[in-house]
């Protein structure tokens, strides 16, 4: 990730009409949900590890807040837990010693606490039991992922960037001029590290990583030694290059089960580019296509489906996205767009805890490394990952405001609906379904969040009721509401 999103946003490519680019539902609208219409399993909802666990990764409130359900006391308050699944364990690319007389050369910008420590250490033994590899690096983001791991998560593996010493110019935070900066004789070196992270966490911390992916927007050009994180330009050959290595190395480890995924590009264009640049061995060798979600409301969501999913037959992950809208406005909204024309079966947002109030759902003083304010966004997020839950099925609801998924054990359907726009109603049609009743006397539970604040923040509401297999309720200017409606059968 890296803070230049407004950019993309404006450049974001191609729209498909006003449908695809805008979720704001016209005054009084109706939402027809089609049970015949299913985008998938959902896999669930996640976060990347990164930065903040490792300033917080020892704490067990914040493993409970972001990886249960639980309600969770924090700041003199009670948060209902997020309820995340999956985390994204990012393989670091720094260490402080010397090899042979060279040692990290470190962007004048980046902060120590966006220096991850990786495991590699010296070049000169791939043993990872010799001394060249340091087991007891990046403990606290490690100790995050222990955390969430036991908390039912499940754990993807990834890289911004190898390890300095197989960068051209020996620093993990790109090349001078954001070209291509790791060394073709460490290709094979690059995915070995990979693999054995991934084969030493089975052994050793109970980790097993489901997903390996090596690259994090490595087509981007923004990864440049004067950088504010760890980064590194890979080129869509180079990325093909890498990928059989990190196949072969699990592989030669007895870890053919951890799927490959790729390419993490920033955006869903961008990823179309470098997924479609890719022959048919390389396609082979990726289960699941992970993209990020910076392109915000443009880009081809629908055309990305259609190559990686339709033609491909992958996993789509959007594995990675936020942005600088602390109300979670912004984020209600990108995710309906990406539930109606993307089809993810997860989606995990960047940062769960930021030193920016905006990005942030928890914020954090970046100087003192303290814990502040929780942000509406927080409960925005709730609305969302405690009620759309892995096992259910995603369906059509016709819009790009609103989320559909149905539990057929439970027979509950749950809906989540974003107004962006003035008060209006929405009703929700749901007259496919076979069976619609709801709970004692049709009640429908229900939940609200006003995101201008000062209002509903995840407040629960026992006062909706169905009329028949039809739902109407009043939607007040920039709310976010989740309904779970009983009894509801195909």
């Amino acid at each position: 990730m890296i803070r230049r999103r407004s950019v993309l946003a404006a450049a974001g490519g191609t729209l498909l009409g006003s449908a695809l680019a805008t979720g704001t539902a016209r005054a009084d609208a109706t939402v027809a949900v089609d049970p015949a219409v299913g985008y998938g399993r959902w896999e669930g909802w996640g976060t990347s590890l990164a930065w903040w666990a490792n300033v917080f990764g020892a704490r067990d409130d914040f493993a409970d807040i972001f990886f249960t359900t639980r309600s969770v006391a924090y700041g003199g308050r009670t948060l209902p837990g997020l309820g995340l699944n999956i985390a994204r364990y990012n393989l670091g690319a720094c260490s402080p010693n010397s090899v042979g007389g060279q040692s990290m050369v470190a962007s004048p910008n980046i902060p120590v606490f966006k220096q991850i420590e990786g495991y590699w250490q010296d070049w000169n033994n791939e043993d990872p039991t010799s001394a060249a590899w340091d087991w007891t690096a990046d403990a606290n983001q490690r100790a995050a992922l222990v955390k969430a791991v036991r908390r039912g998560a499940v754990p993807e593996l990834f890289a911004n960037s190898p390890m300095w010493w197989m960068c051209l110019n020996h620093n993990p935070s790109g090349a001078s001029g954001g070209g291509n900066n790791l060394q073709s004789w460490n290709y094979r070196q690059h995915a070995s590290h990979l693999a054995a992270v991934a084969l030493y966490a089975k052994n050793n911390w109970g980790v097993d990583f489901a997903t390996v992916d090596p690259f994090n927007e490595p087509s981007s050009s923004w990864w440049t030694a004067t950088g504010t994180q760890e980064g590194c330009h890979m080129d869509a050959t180079v990325q093909a290059a890498v990928l059989p290595y990190l196949r072969g190395e699990l592989d030669a480890r007895g870890l053919s089960g951890v799927r490959l995924s790729a390419s993490d590009e920033t955006s869903y264009d961008l990823a179309r580019t470098t997924w479609n640049s890719f022959g048919a061995s390389t396609k082979a060798l990726v289960s699941q296509v992970n993209v990020h979600g910076y392109q915000g409301s443009g880009g081809r969501r629908d055309l990305l489906h259609t190559d990686a999913v339709t033609t491909a037959g992958k996993k789509l992950w959007n594995s990675e996205t936020g942005d600088s809208d602390g109300t979670g406005l912004t984020l209600a909204s990108n995710l309906c767009l990406d539930f109606r024309w993307l089809h993810p079966t997860a989606w995990v947002y960047w940062q769960v805890m930021d030193p920016s109030t905006g990005w942030a759902m928890i914020a954090y003083d970046q100087s003192t490394l303290q814990p502040t304010t929780v942000q509406t966004k927080y409960y925005v997020m709730a609305q969302f990952s405690r009620h759309i839950r892995p096992g259910m099925t995603i369906l059509d609801t016709g819009v790009g405001y609103a989320v559909a998924a149905h539990d057929t054990t439970q027979q509950r359907l749950v809906v989540v609906a974003v107004n962006s726009g003035a008060a209006q109603t929405l009703t929700f049609d749901l007259s496919r379904f076979g069976q619609v009743t709801g709970g004692t006397g049709g009640l429908v539970r229900r939940w609200n969040t006003l995101t201008s604040g000062g209002g509903d923040l995840y407040t629960a509401r026992s006062d909706t009721y169905l009329n028949g297999k039809s739902l109407s309720v009043p939607f007040a200017a920039g709310s976010v509401q989740t309904f779970e409606i009983d009894g509801v059968a195909v």
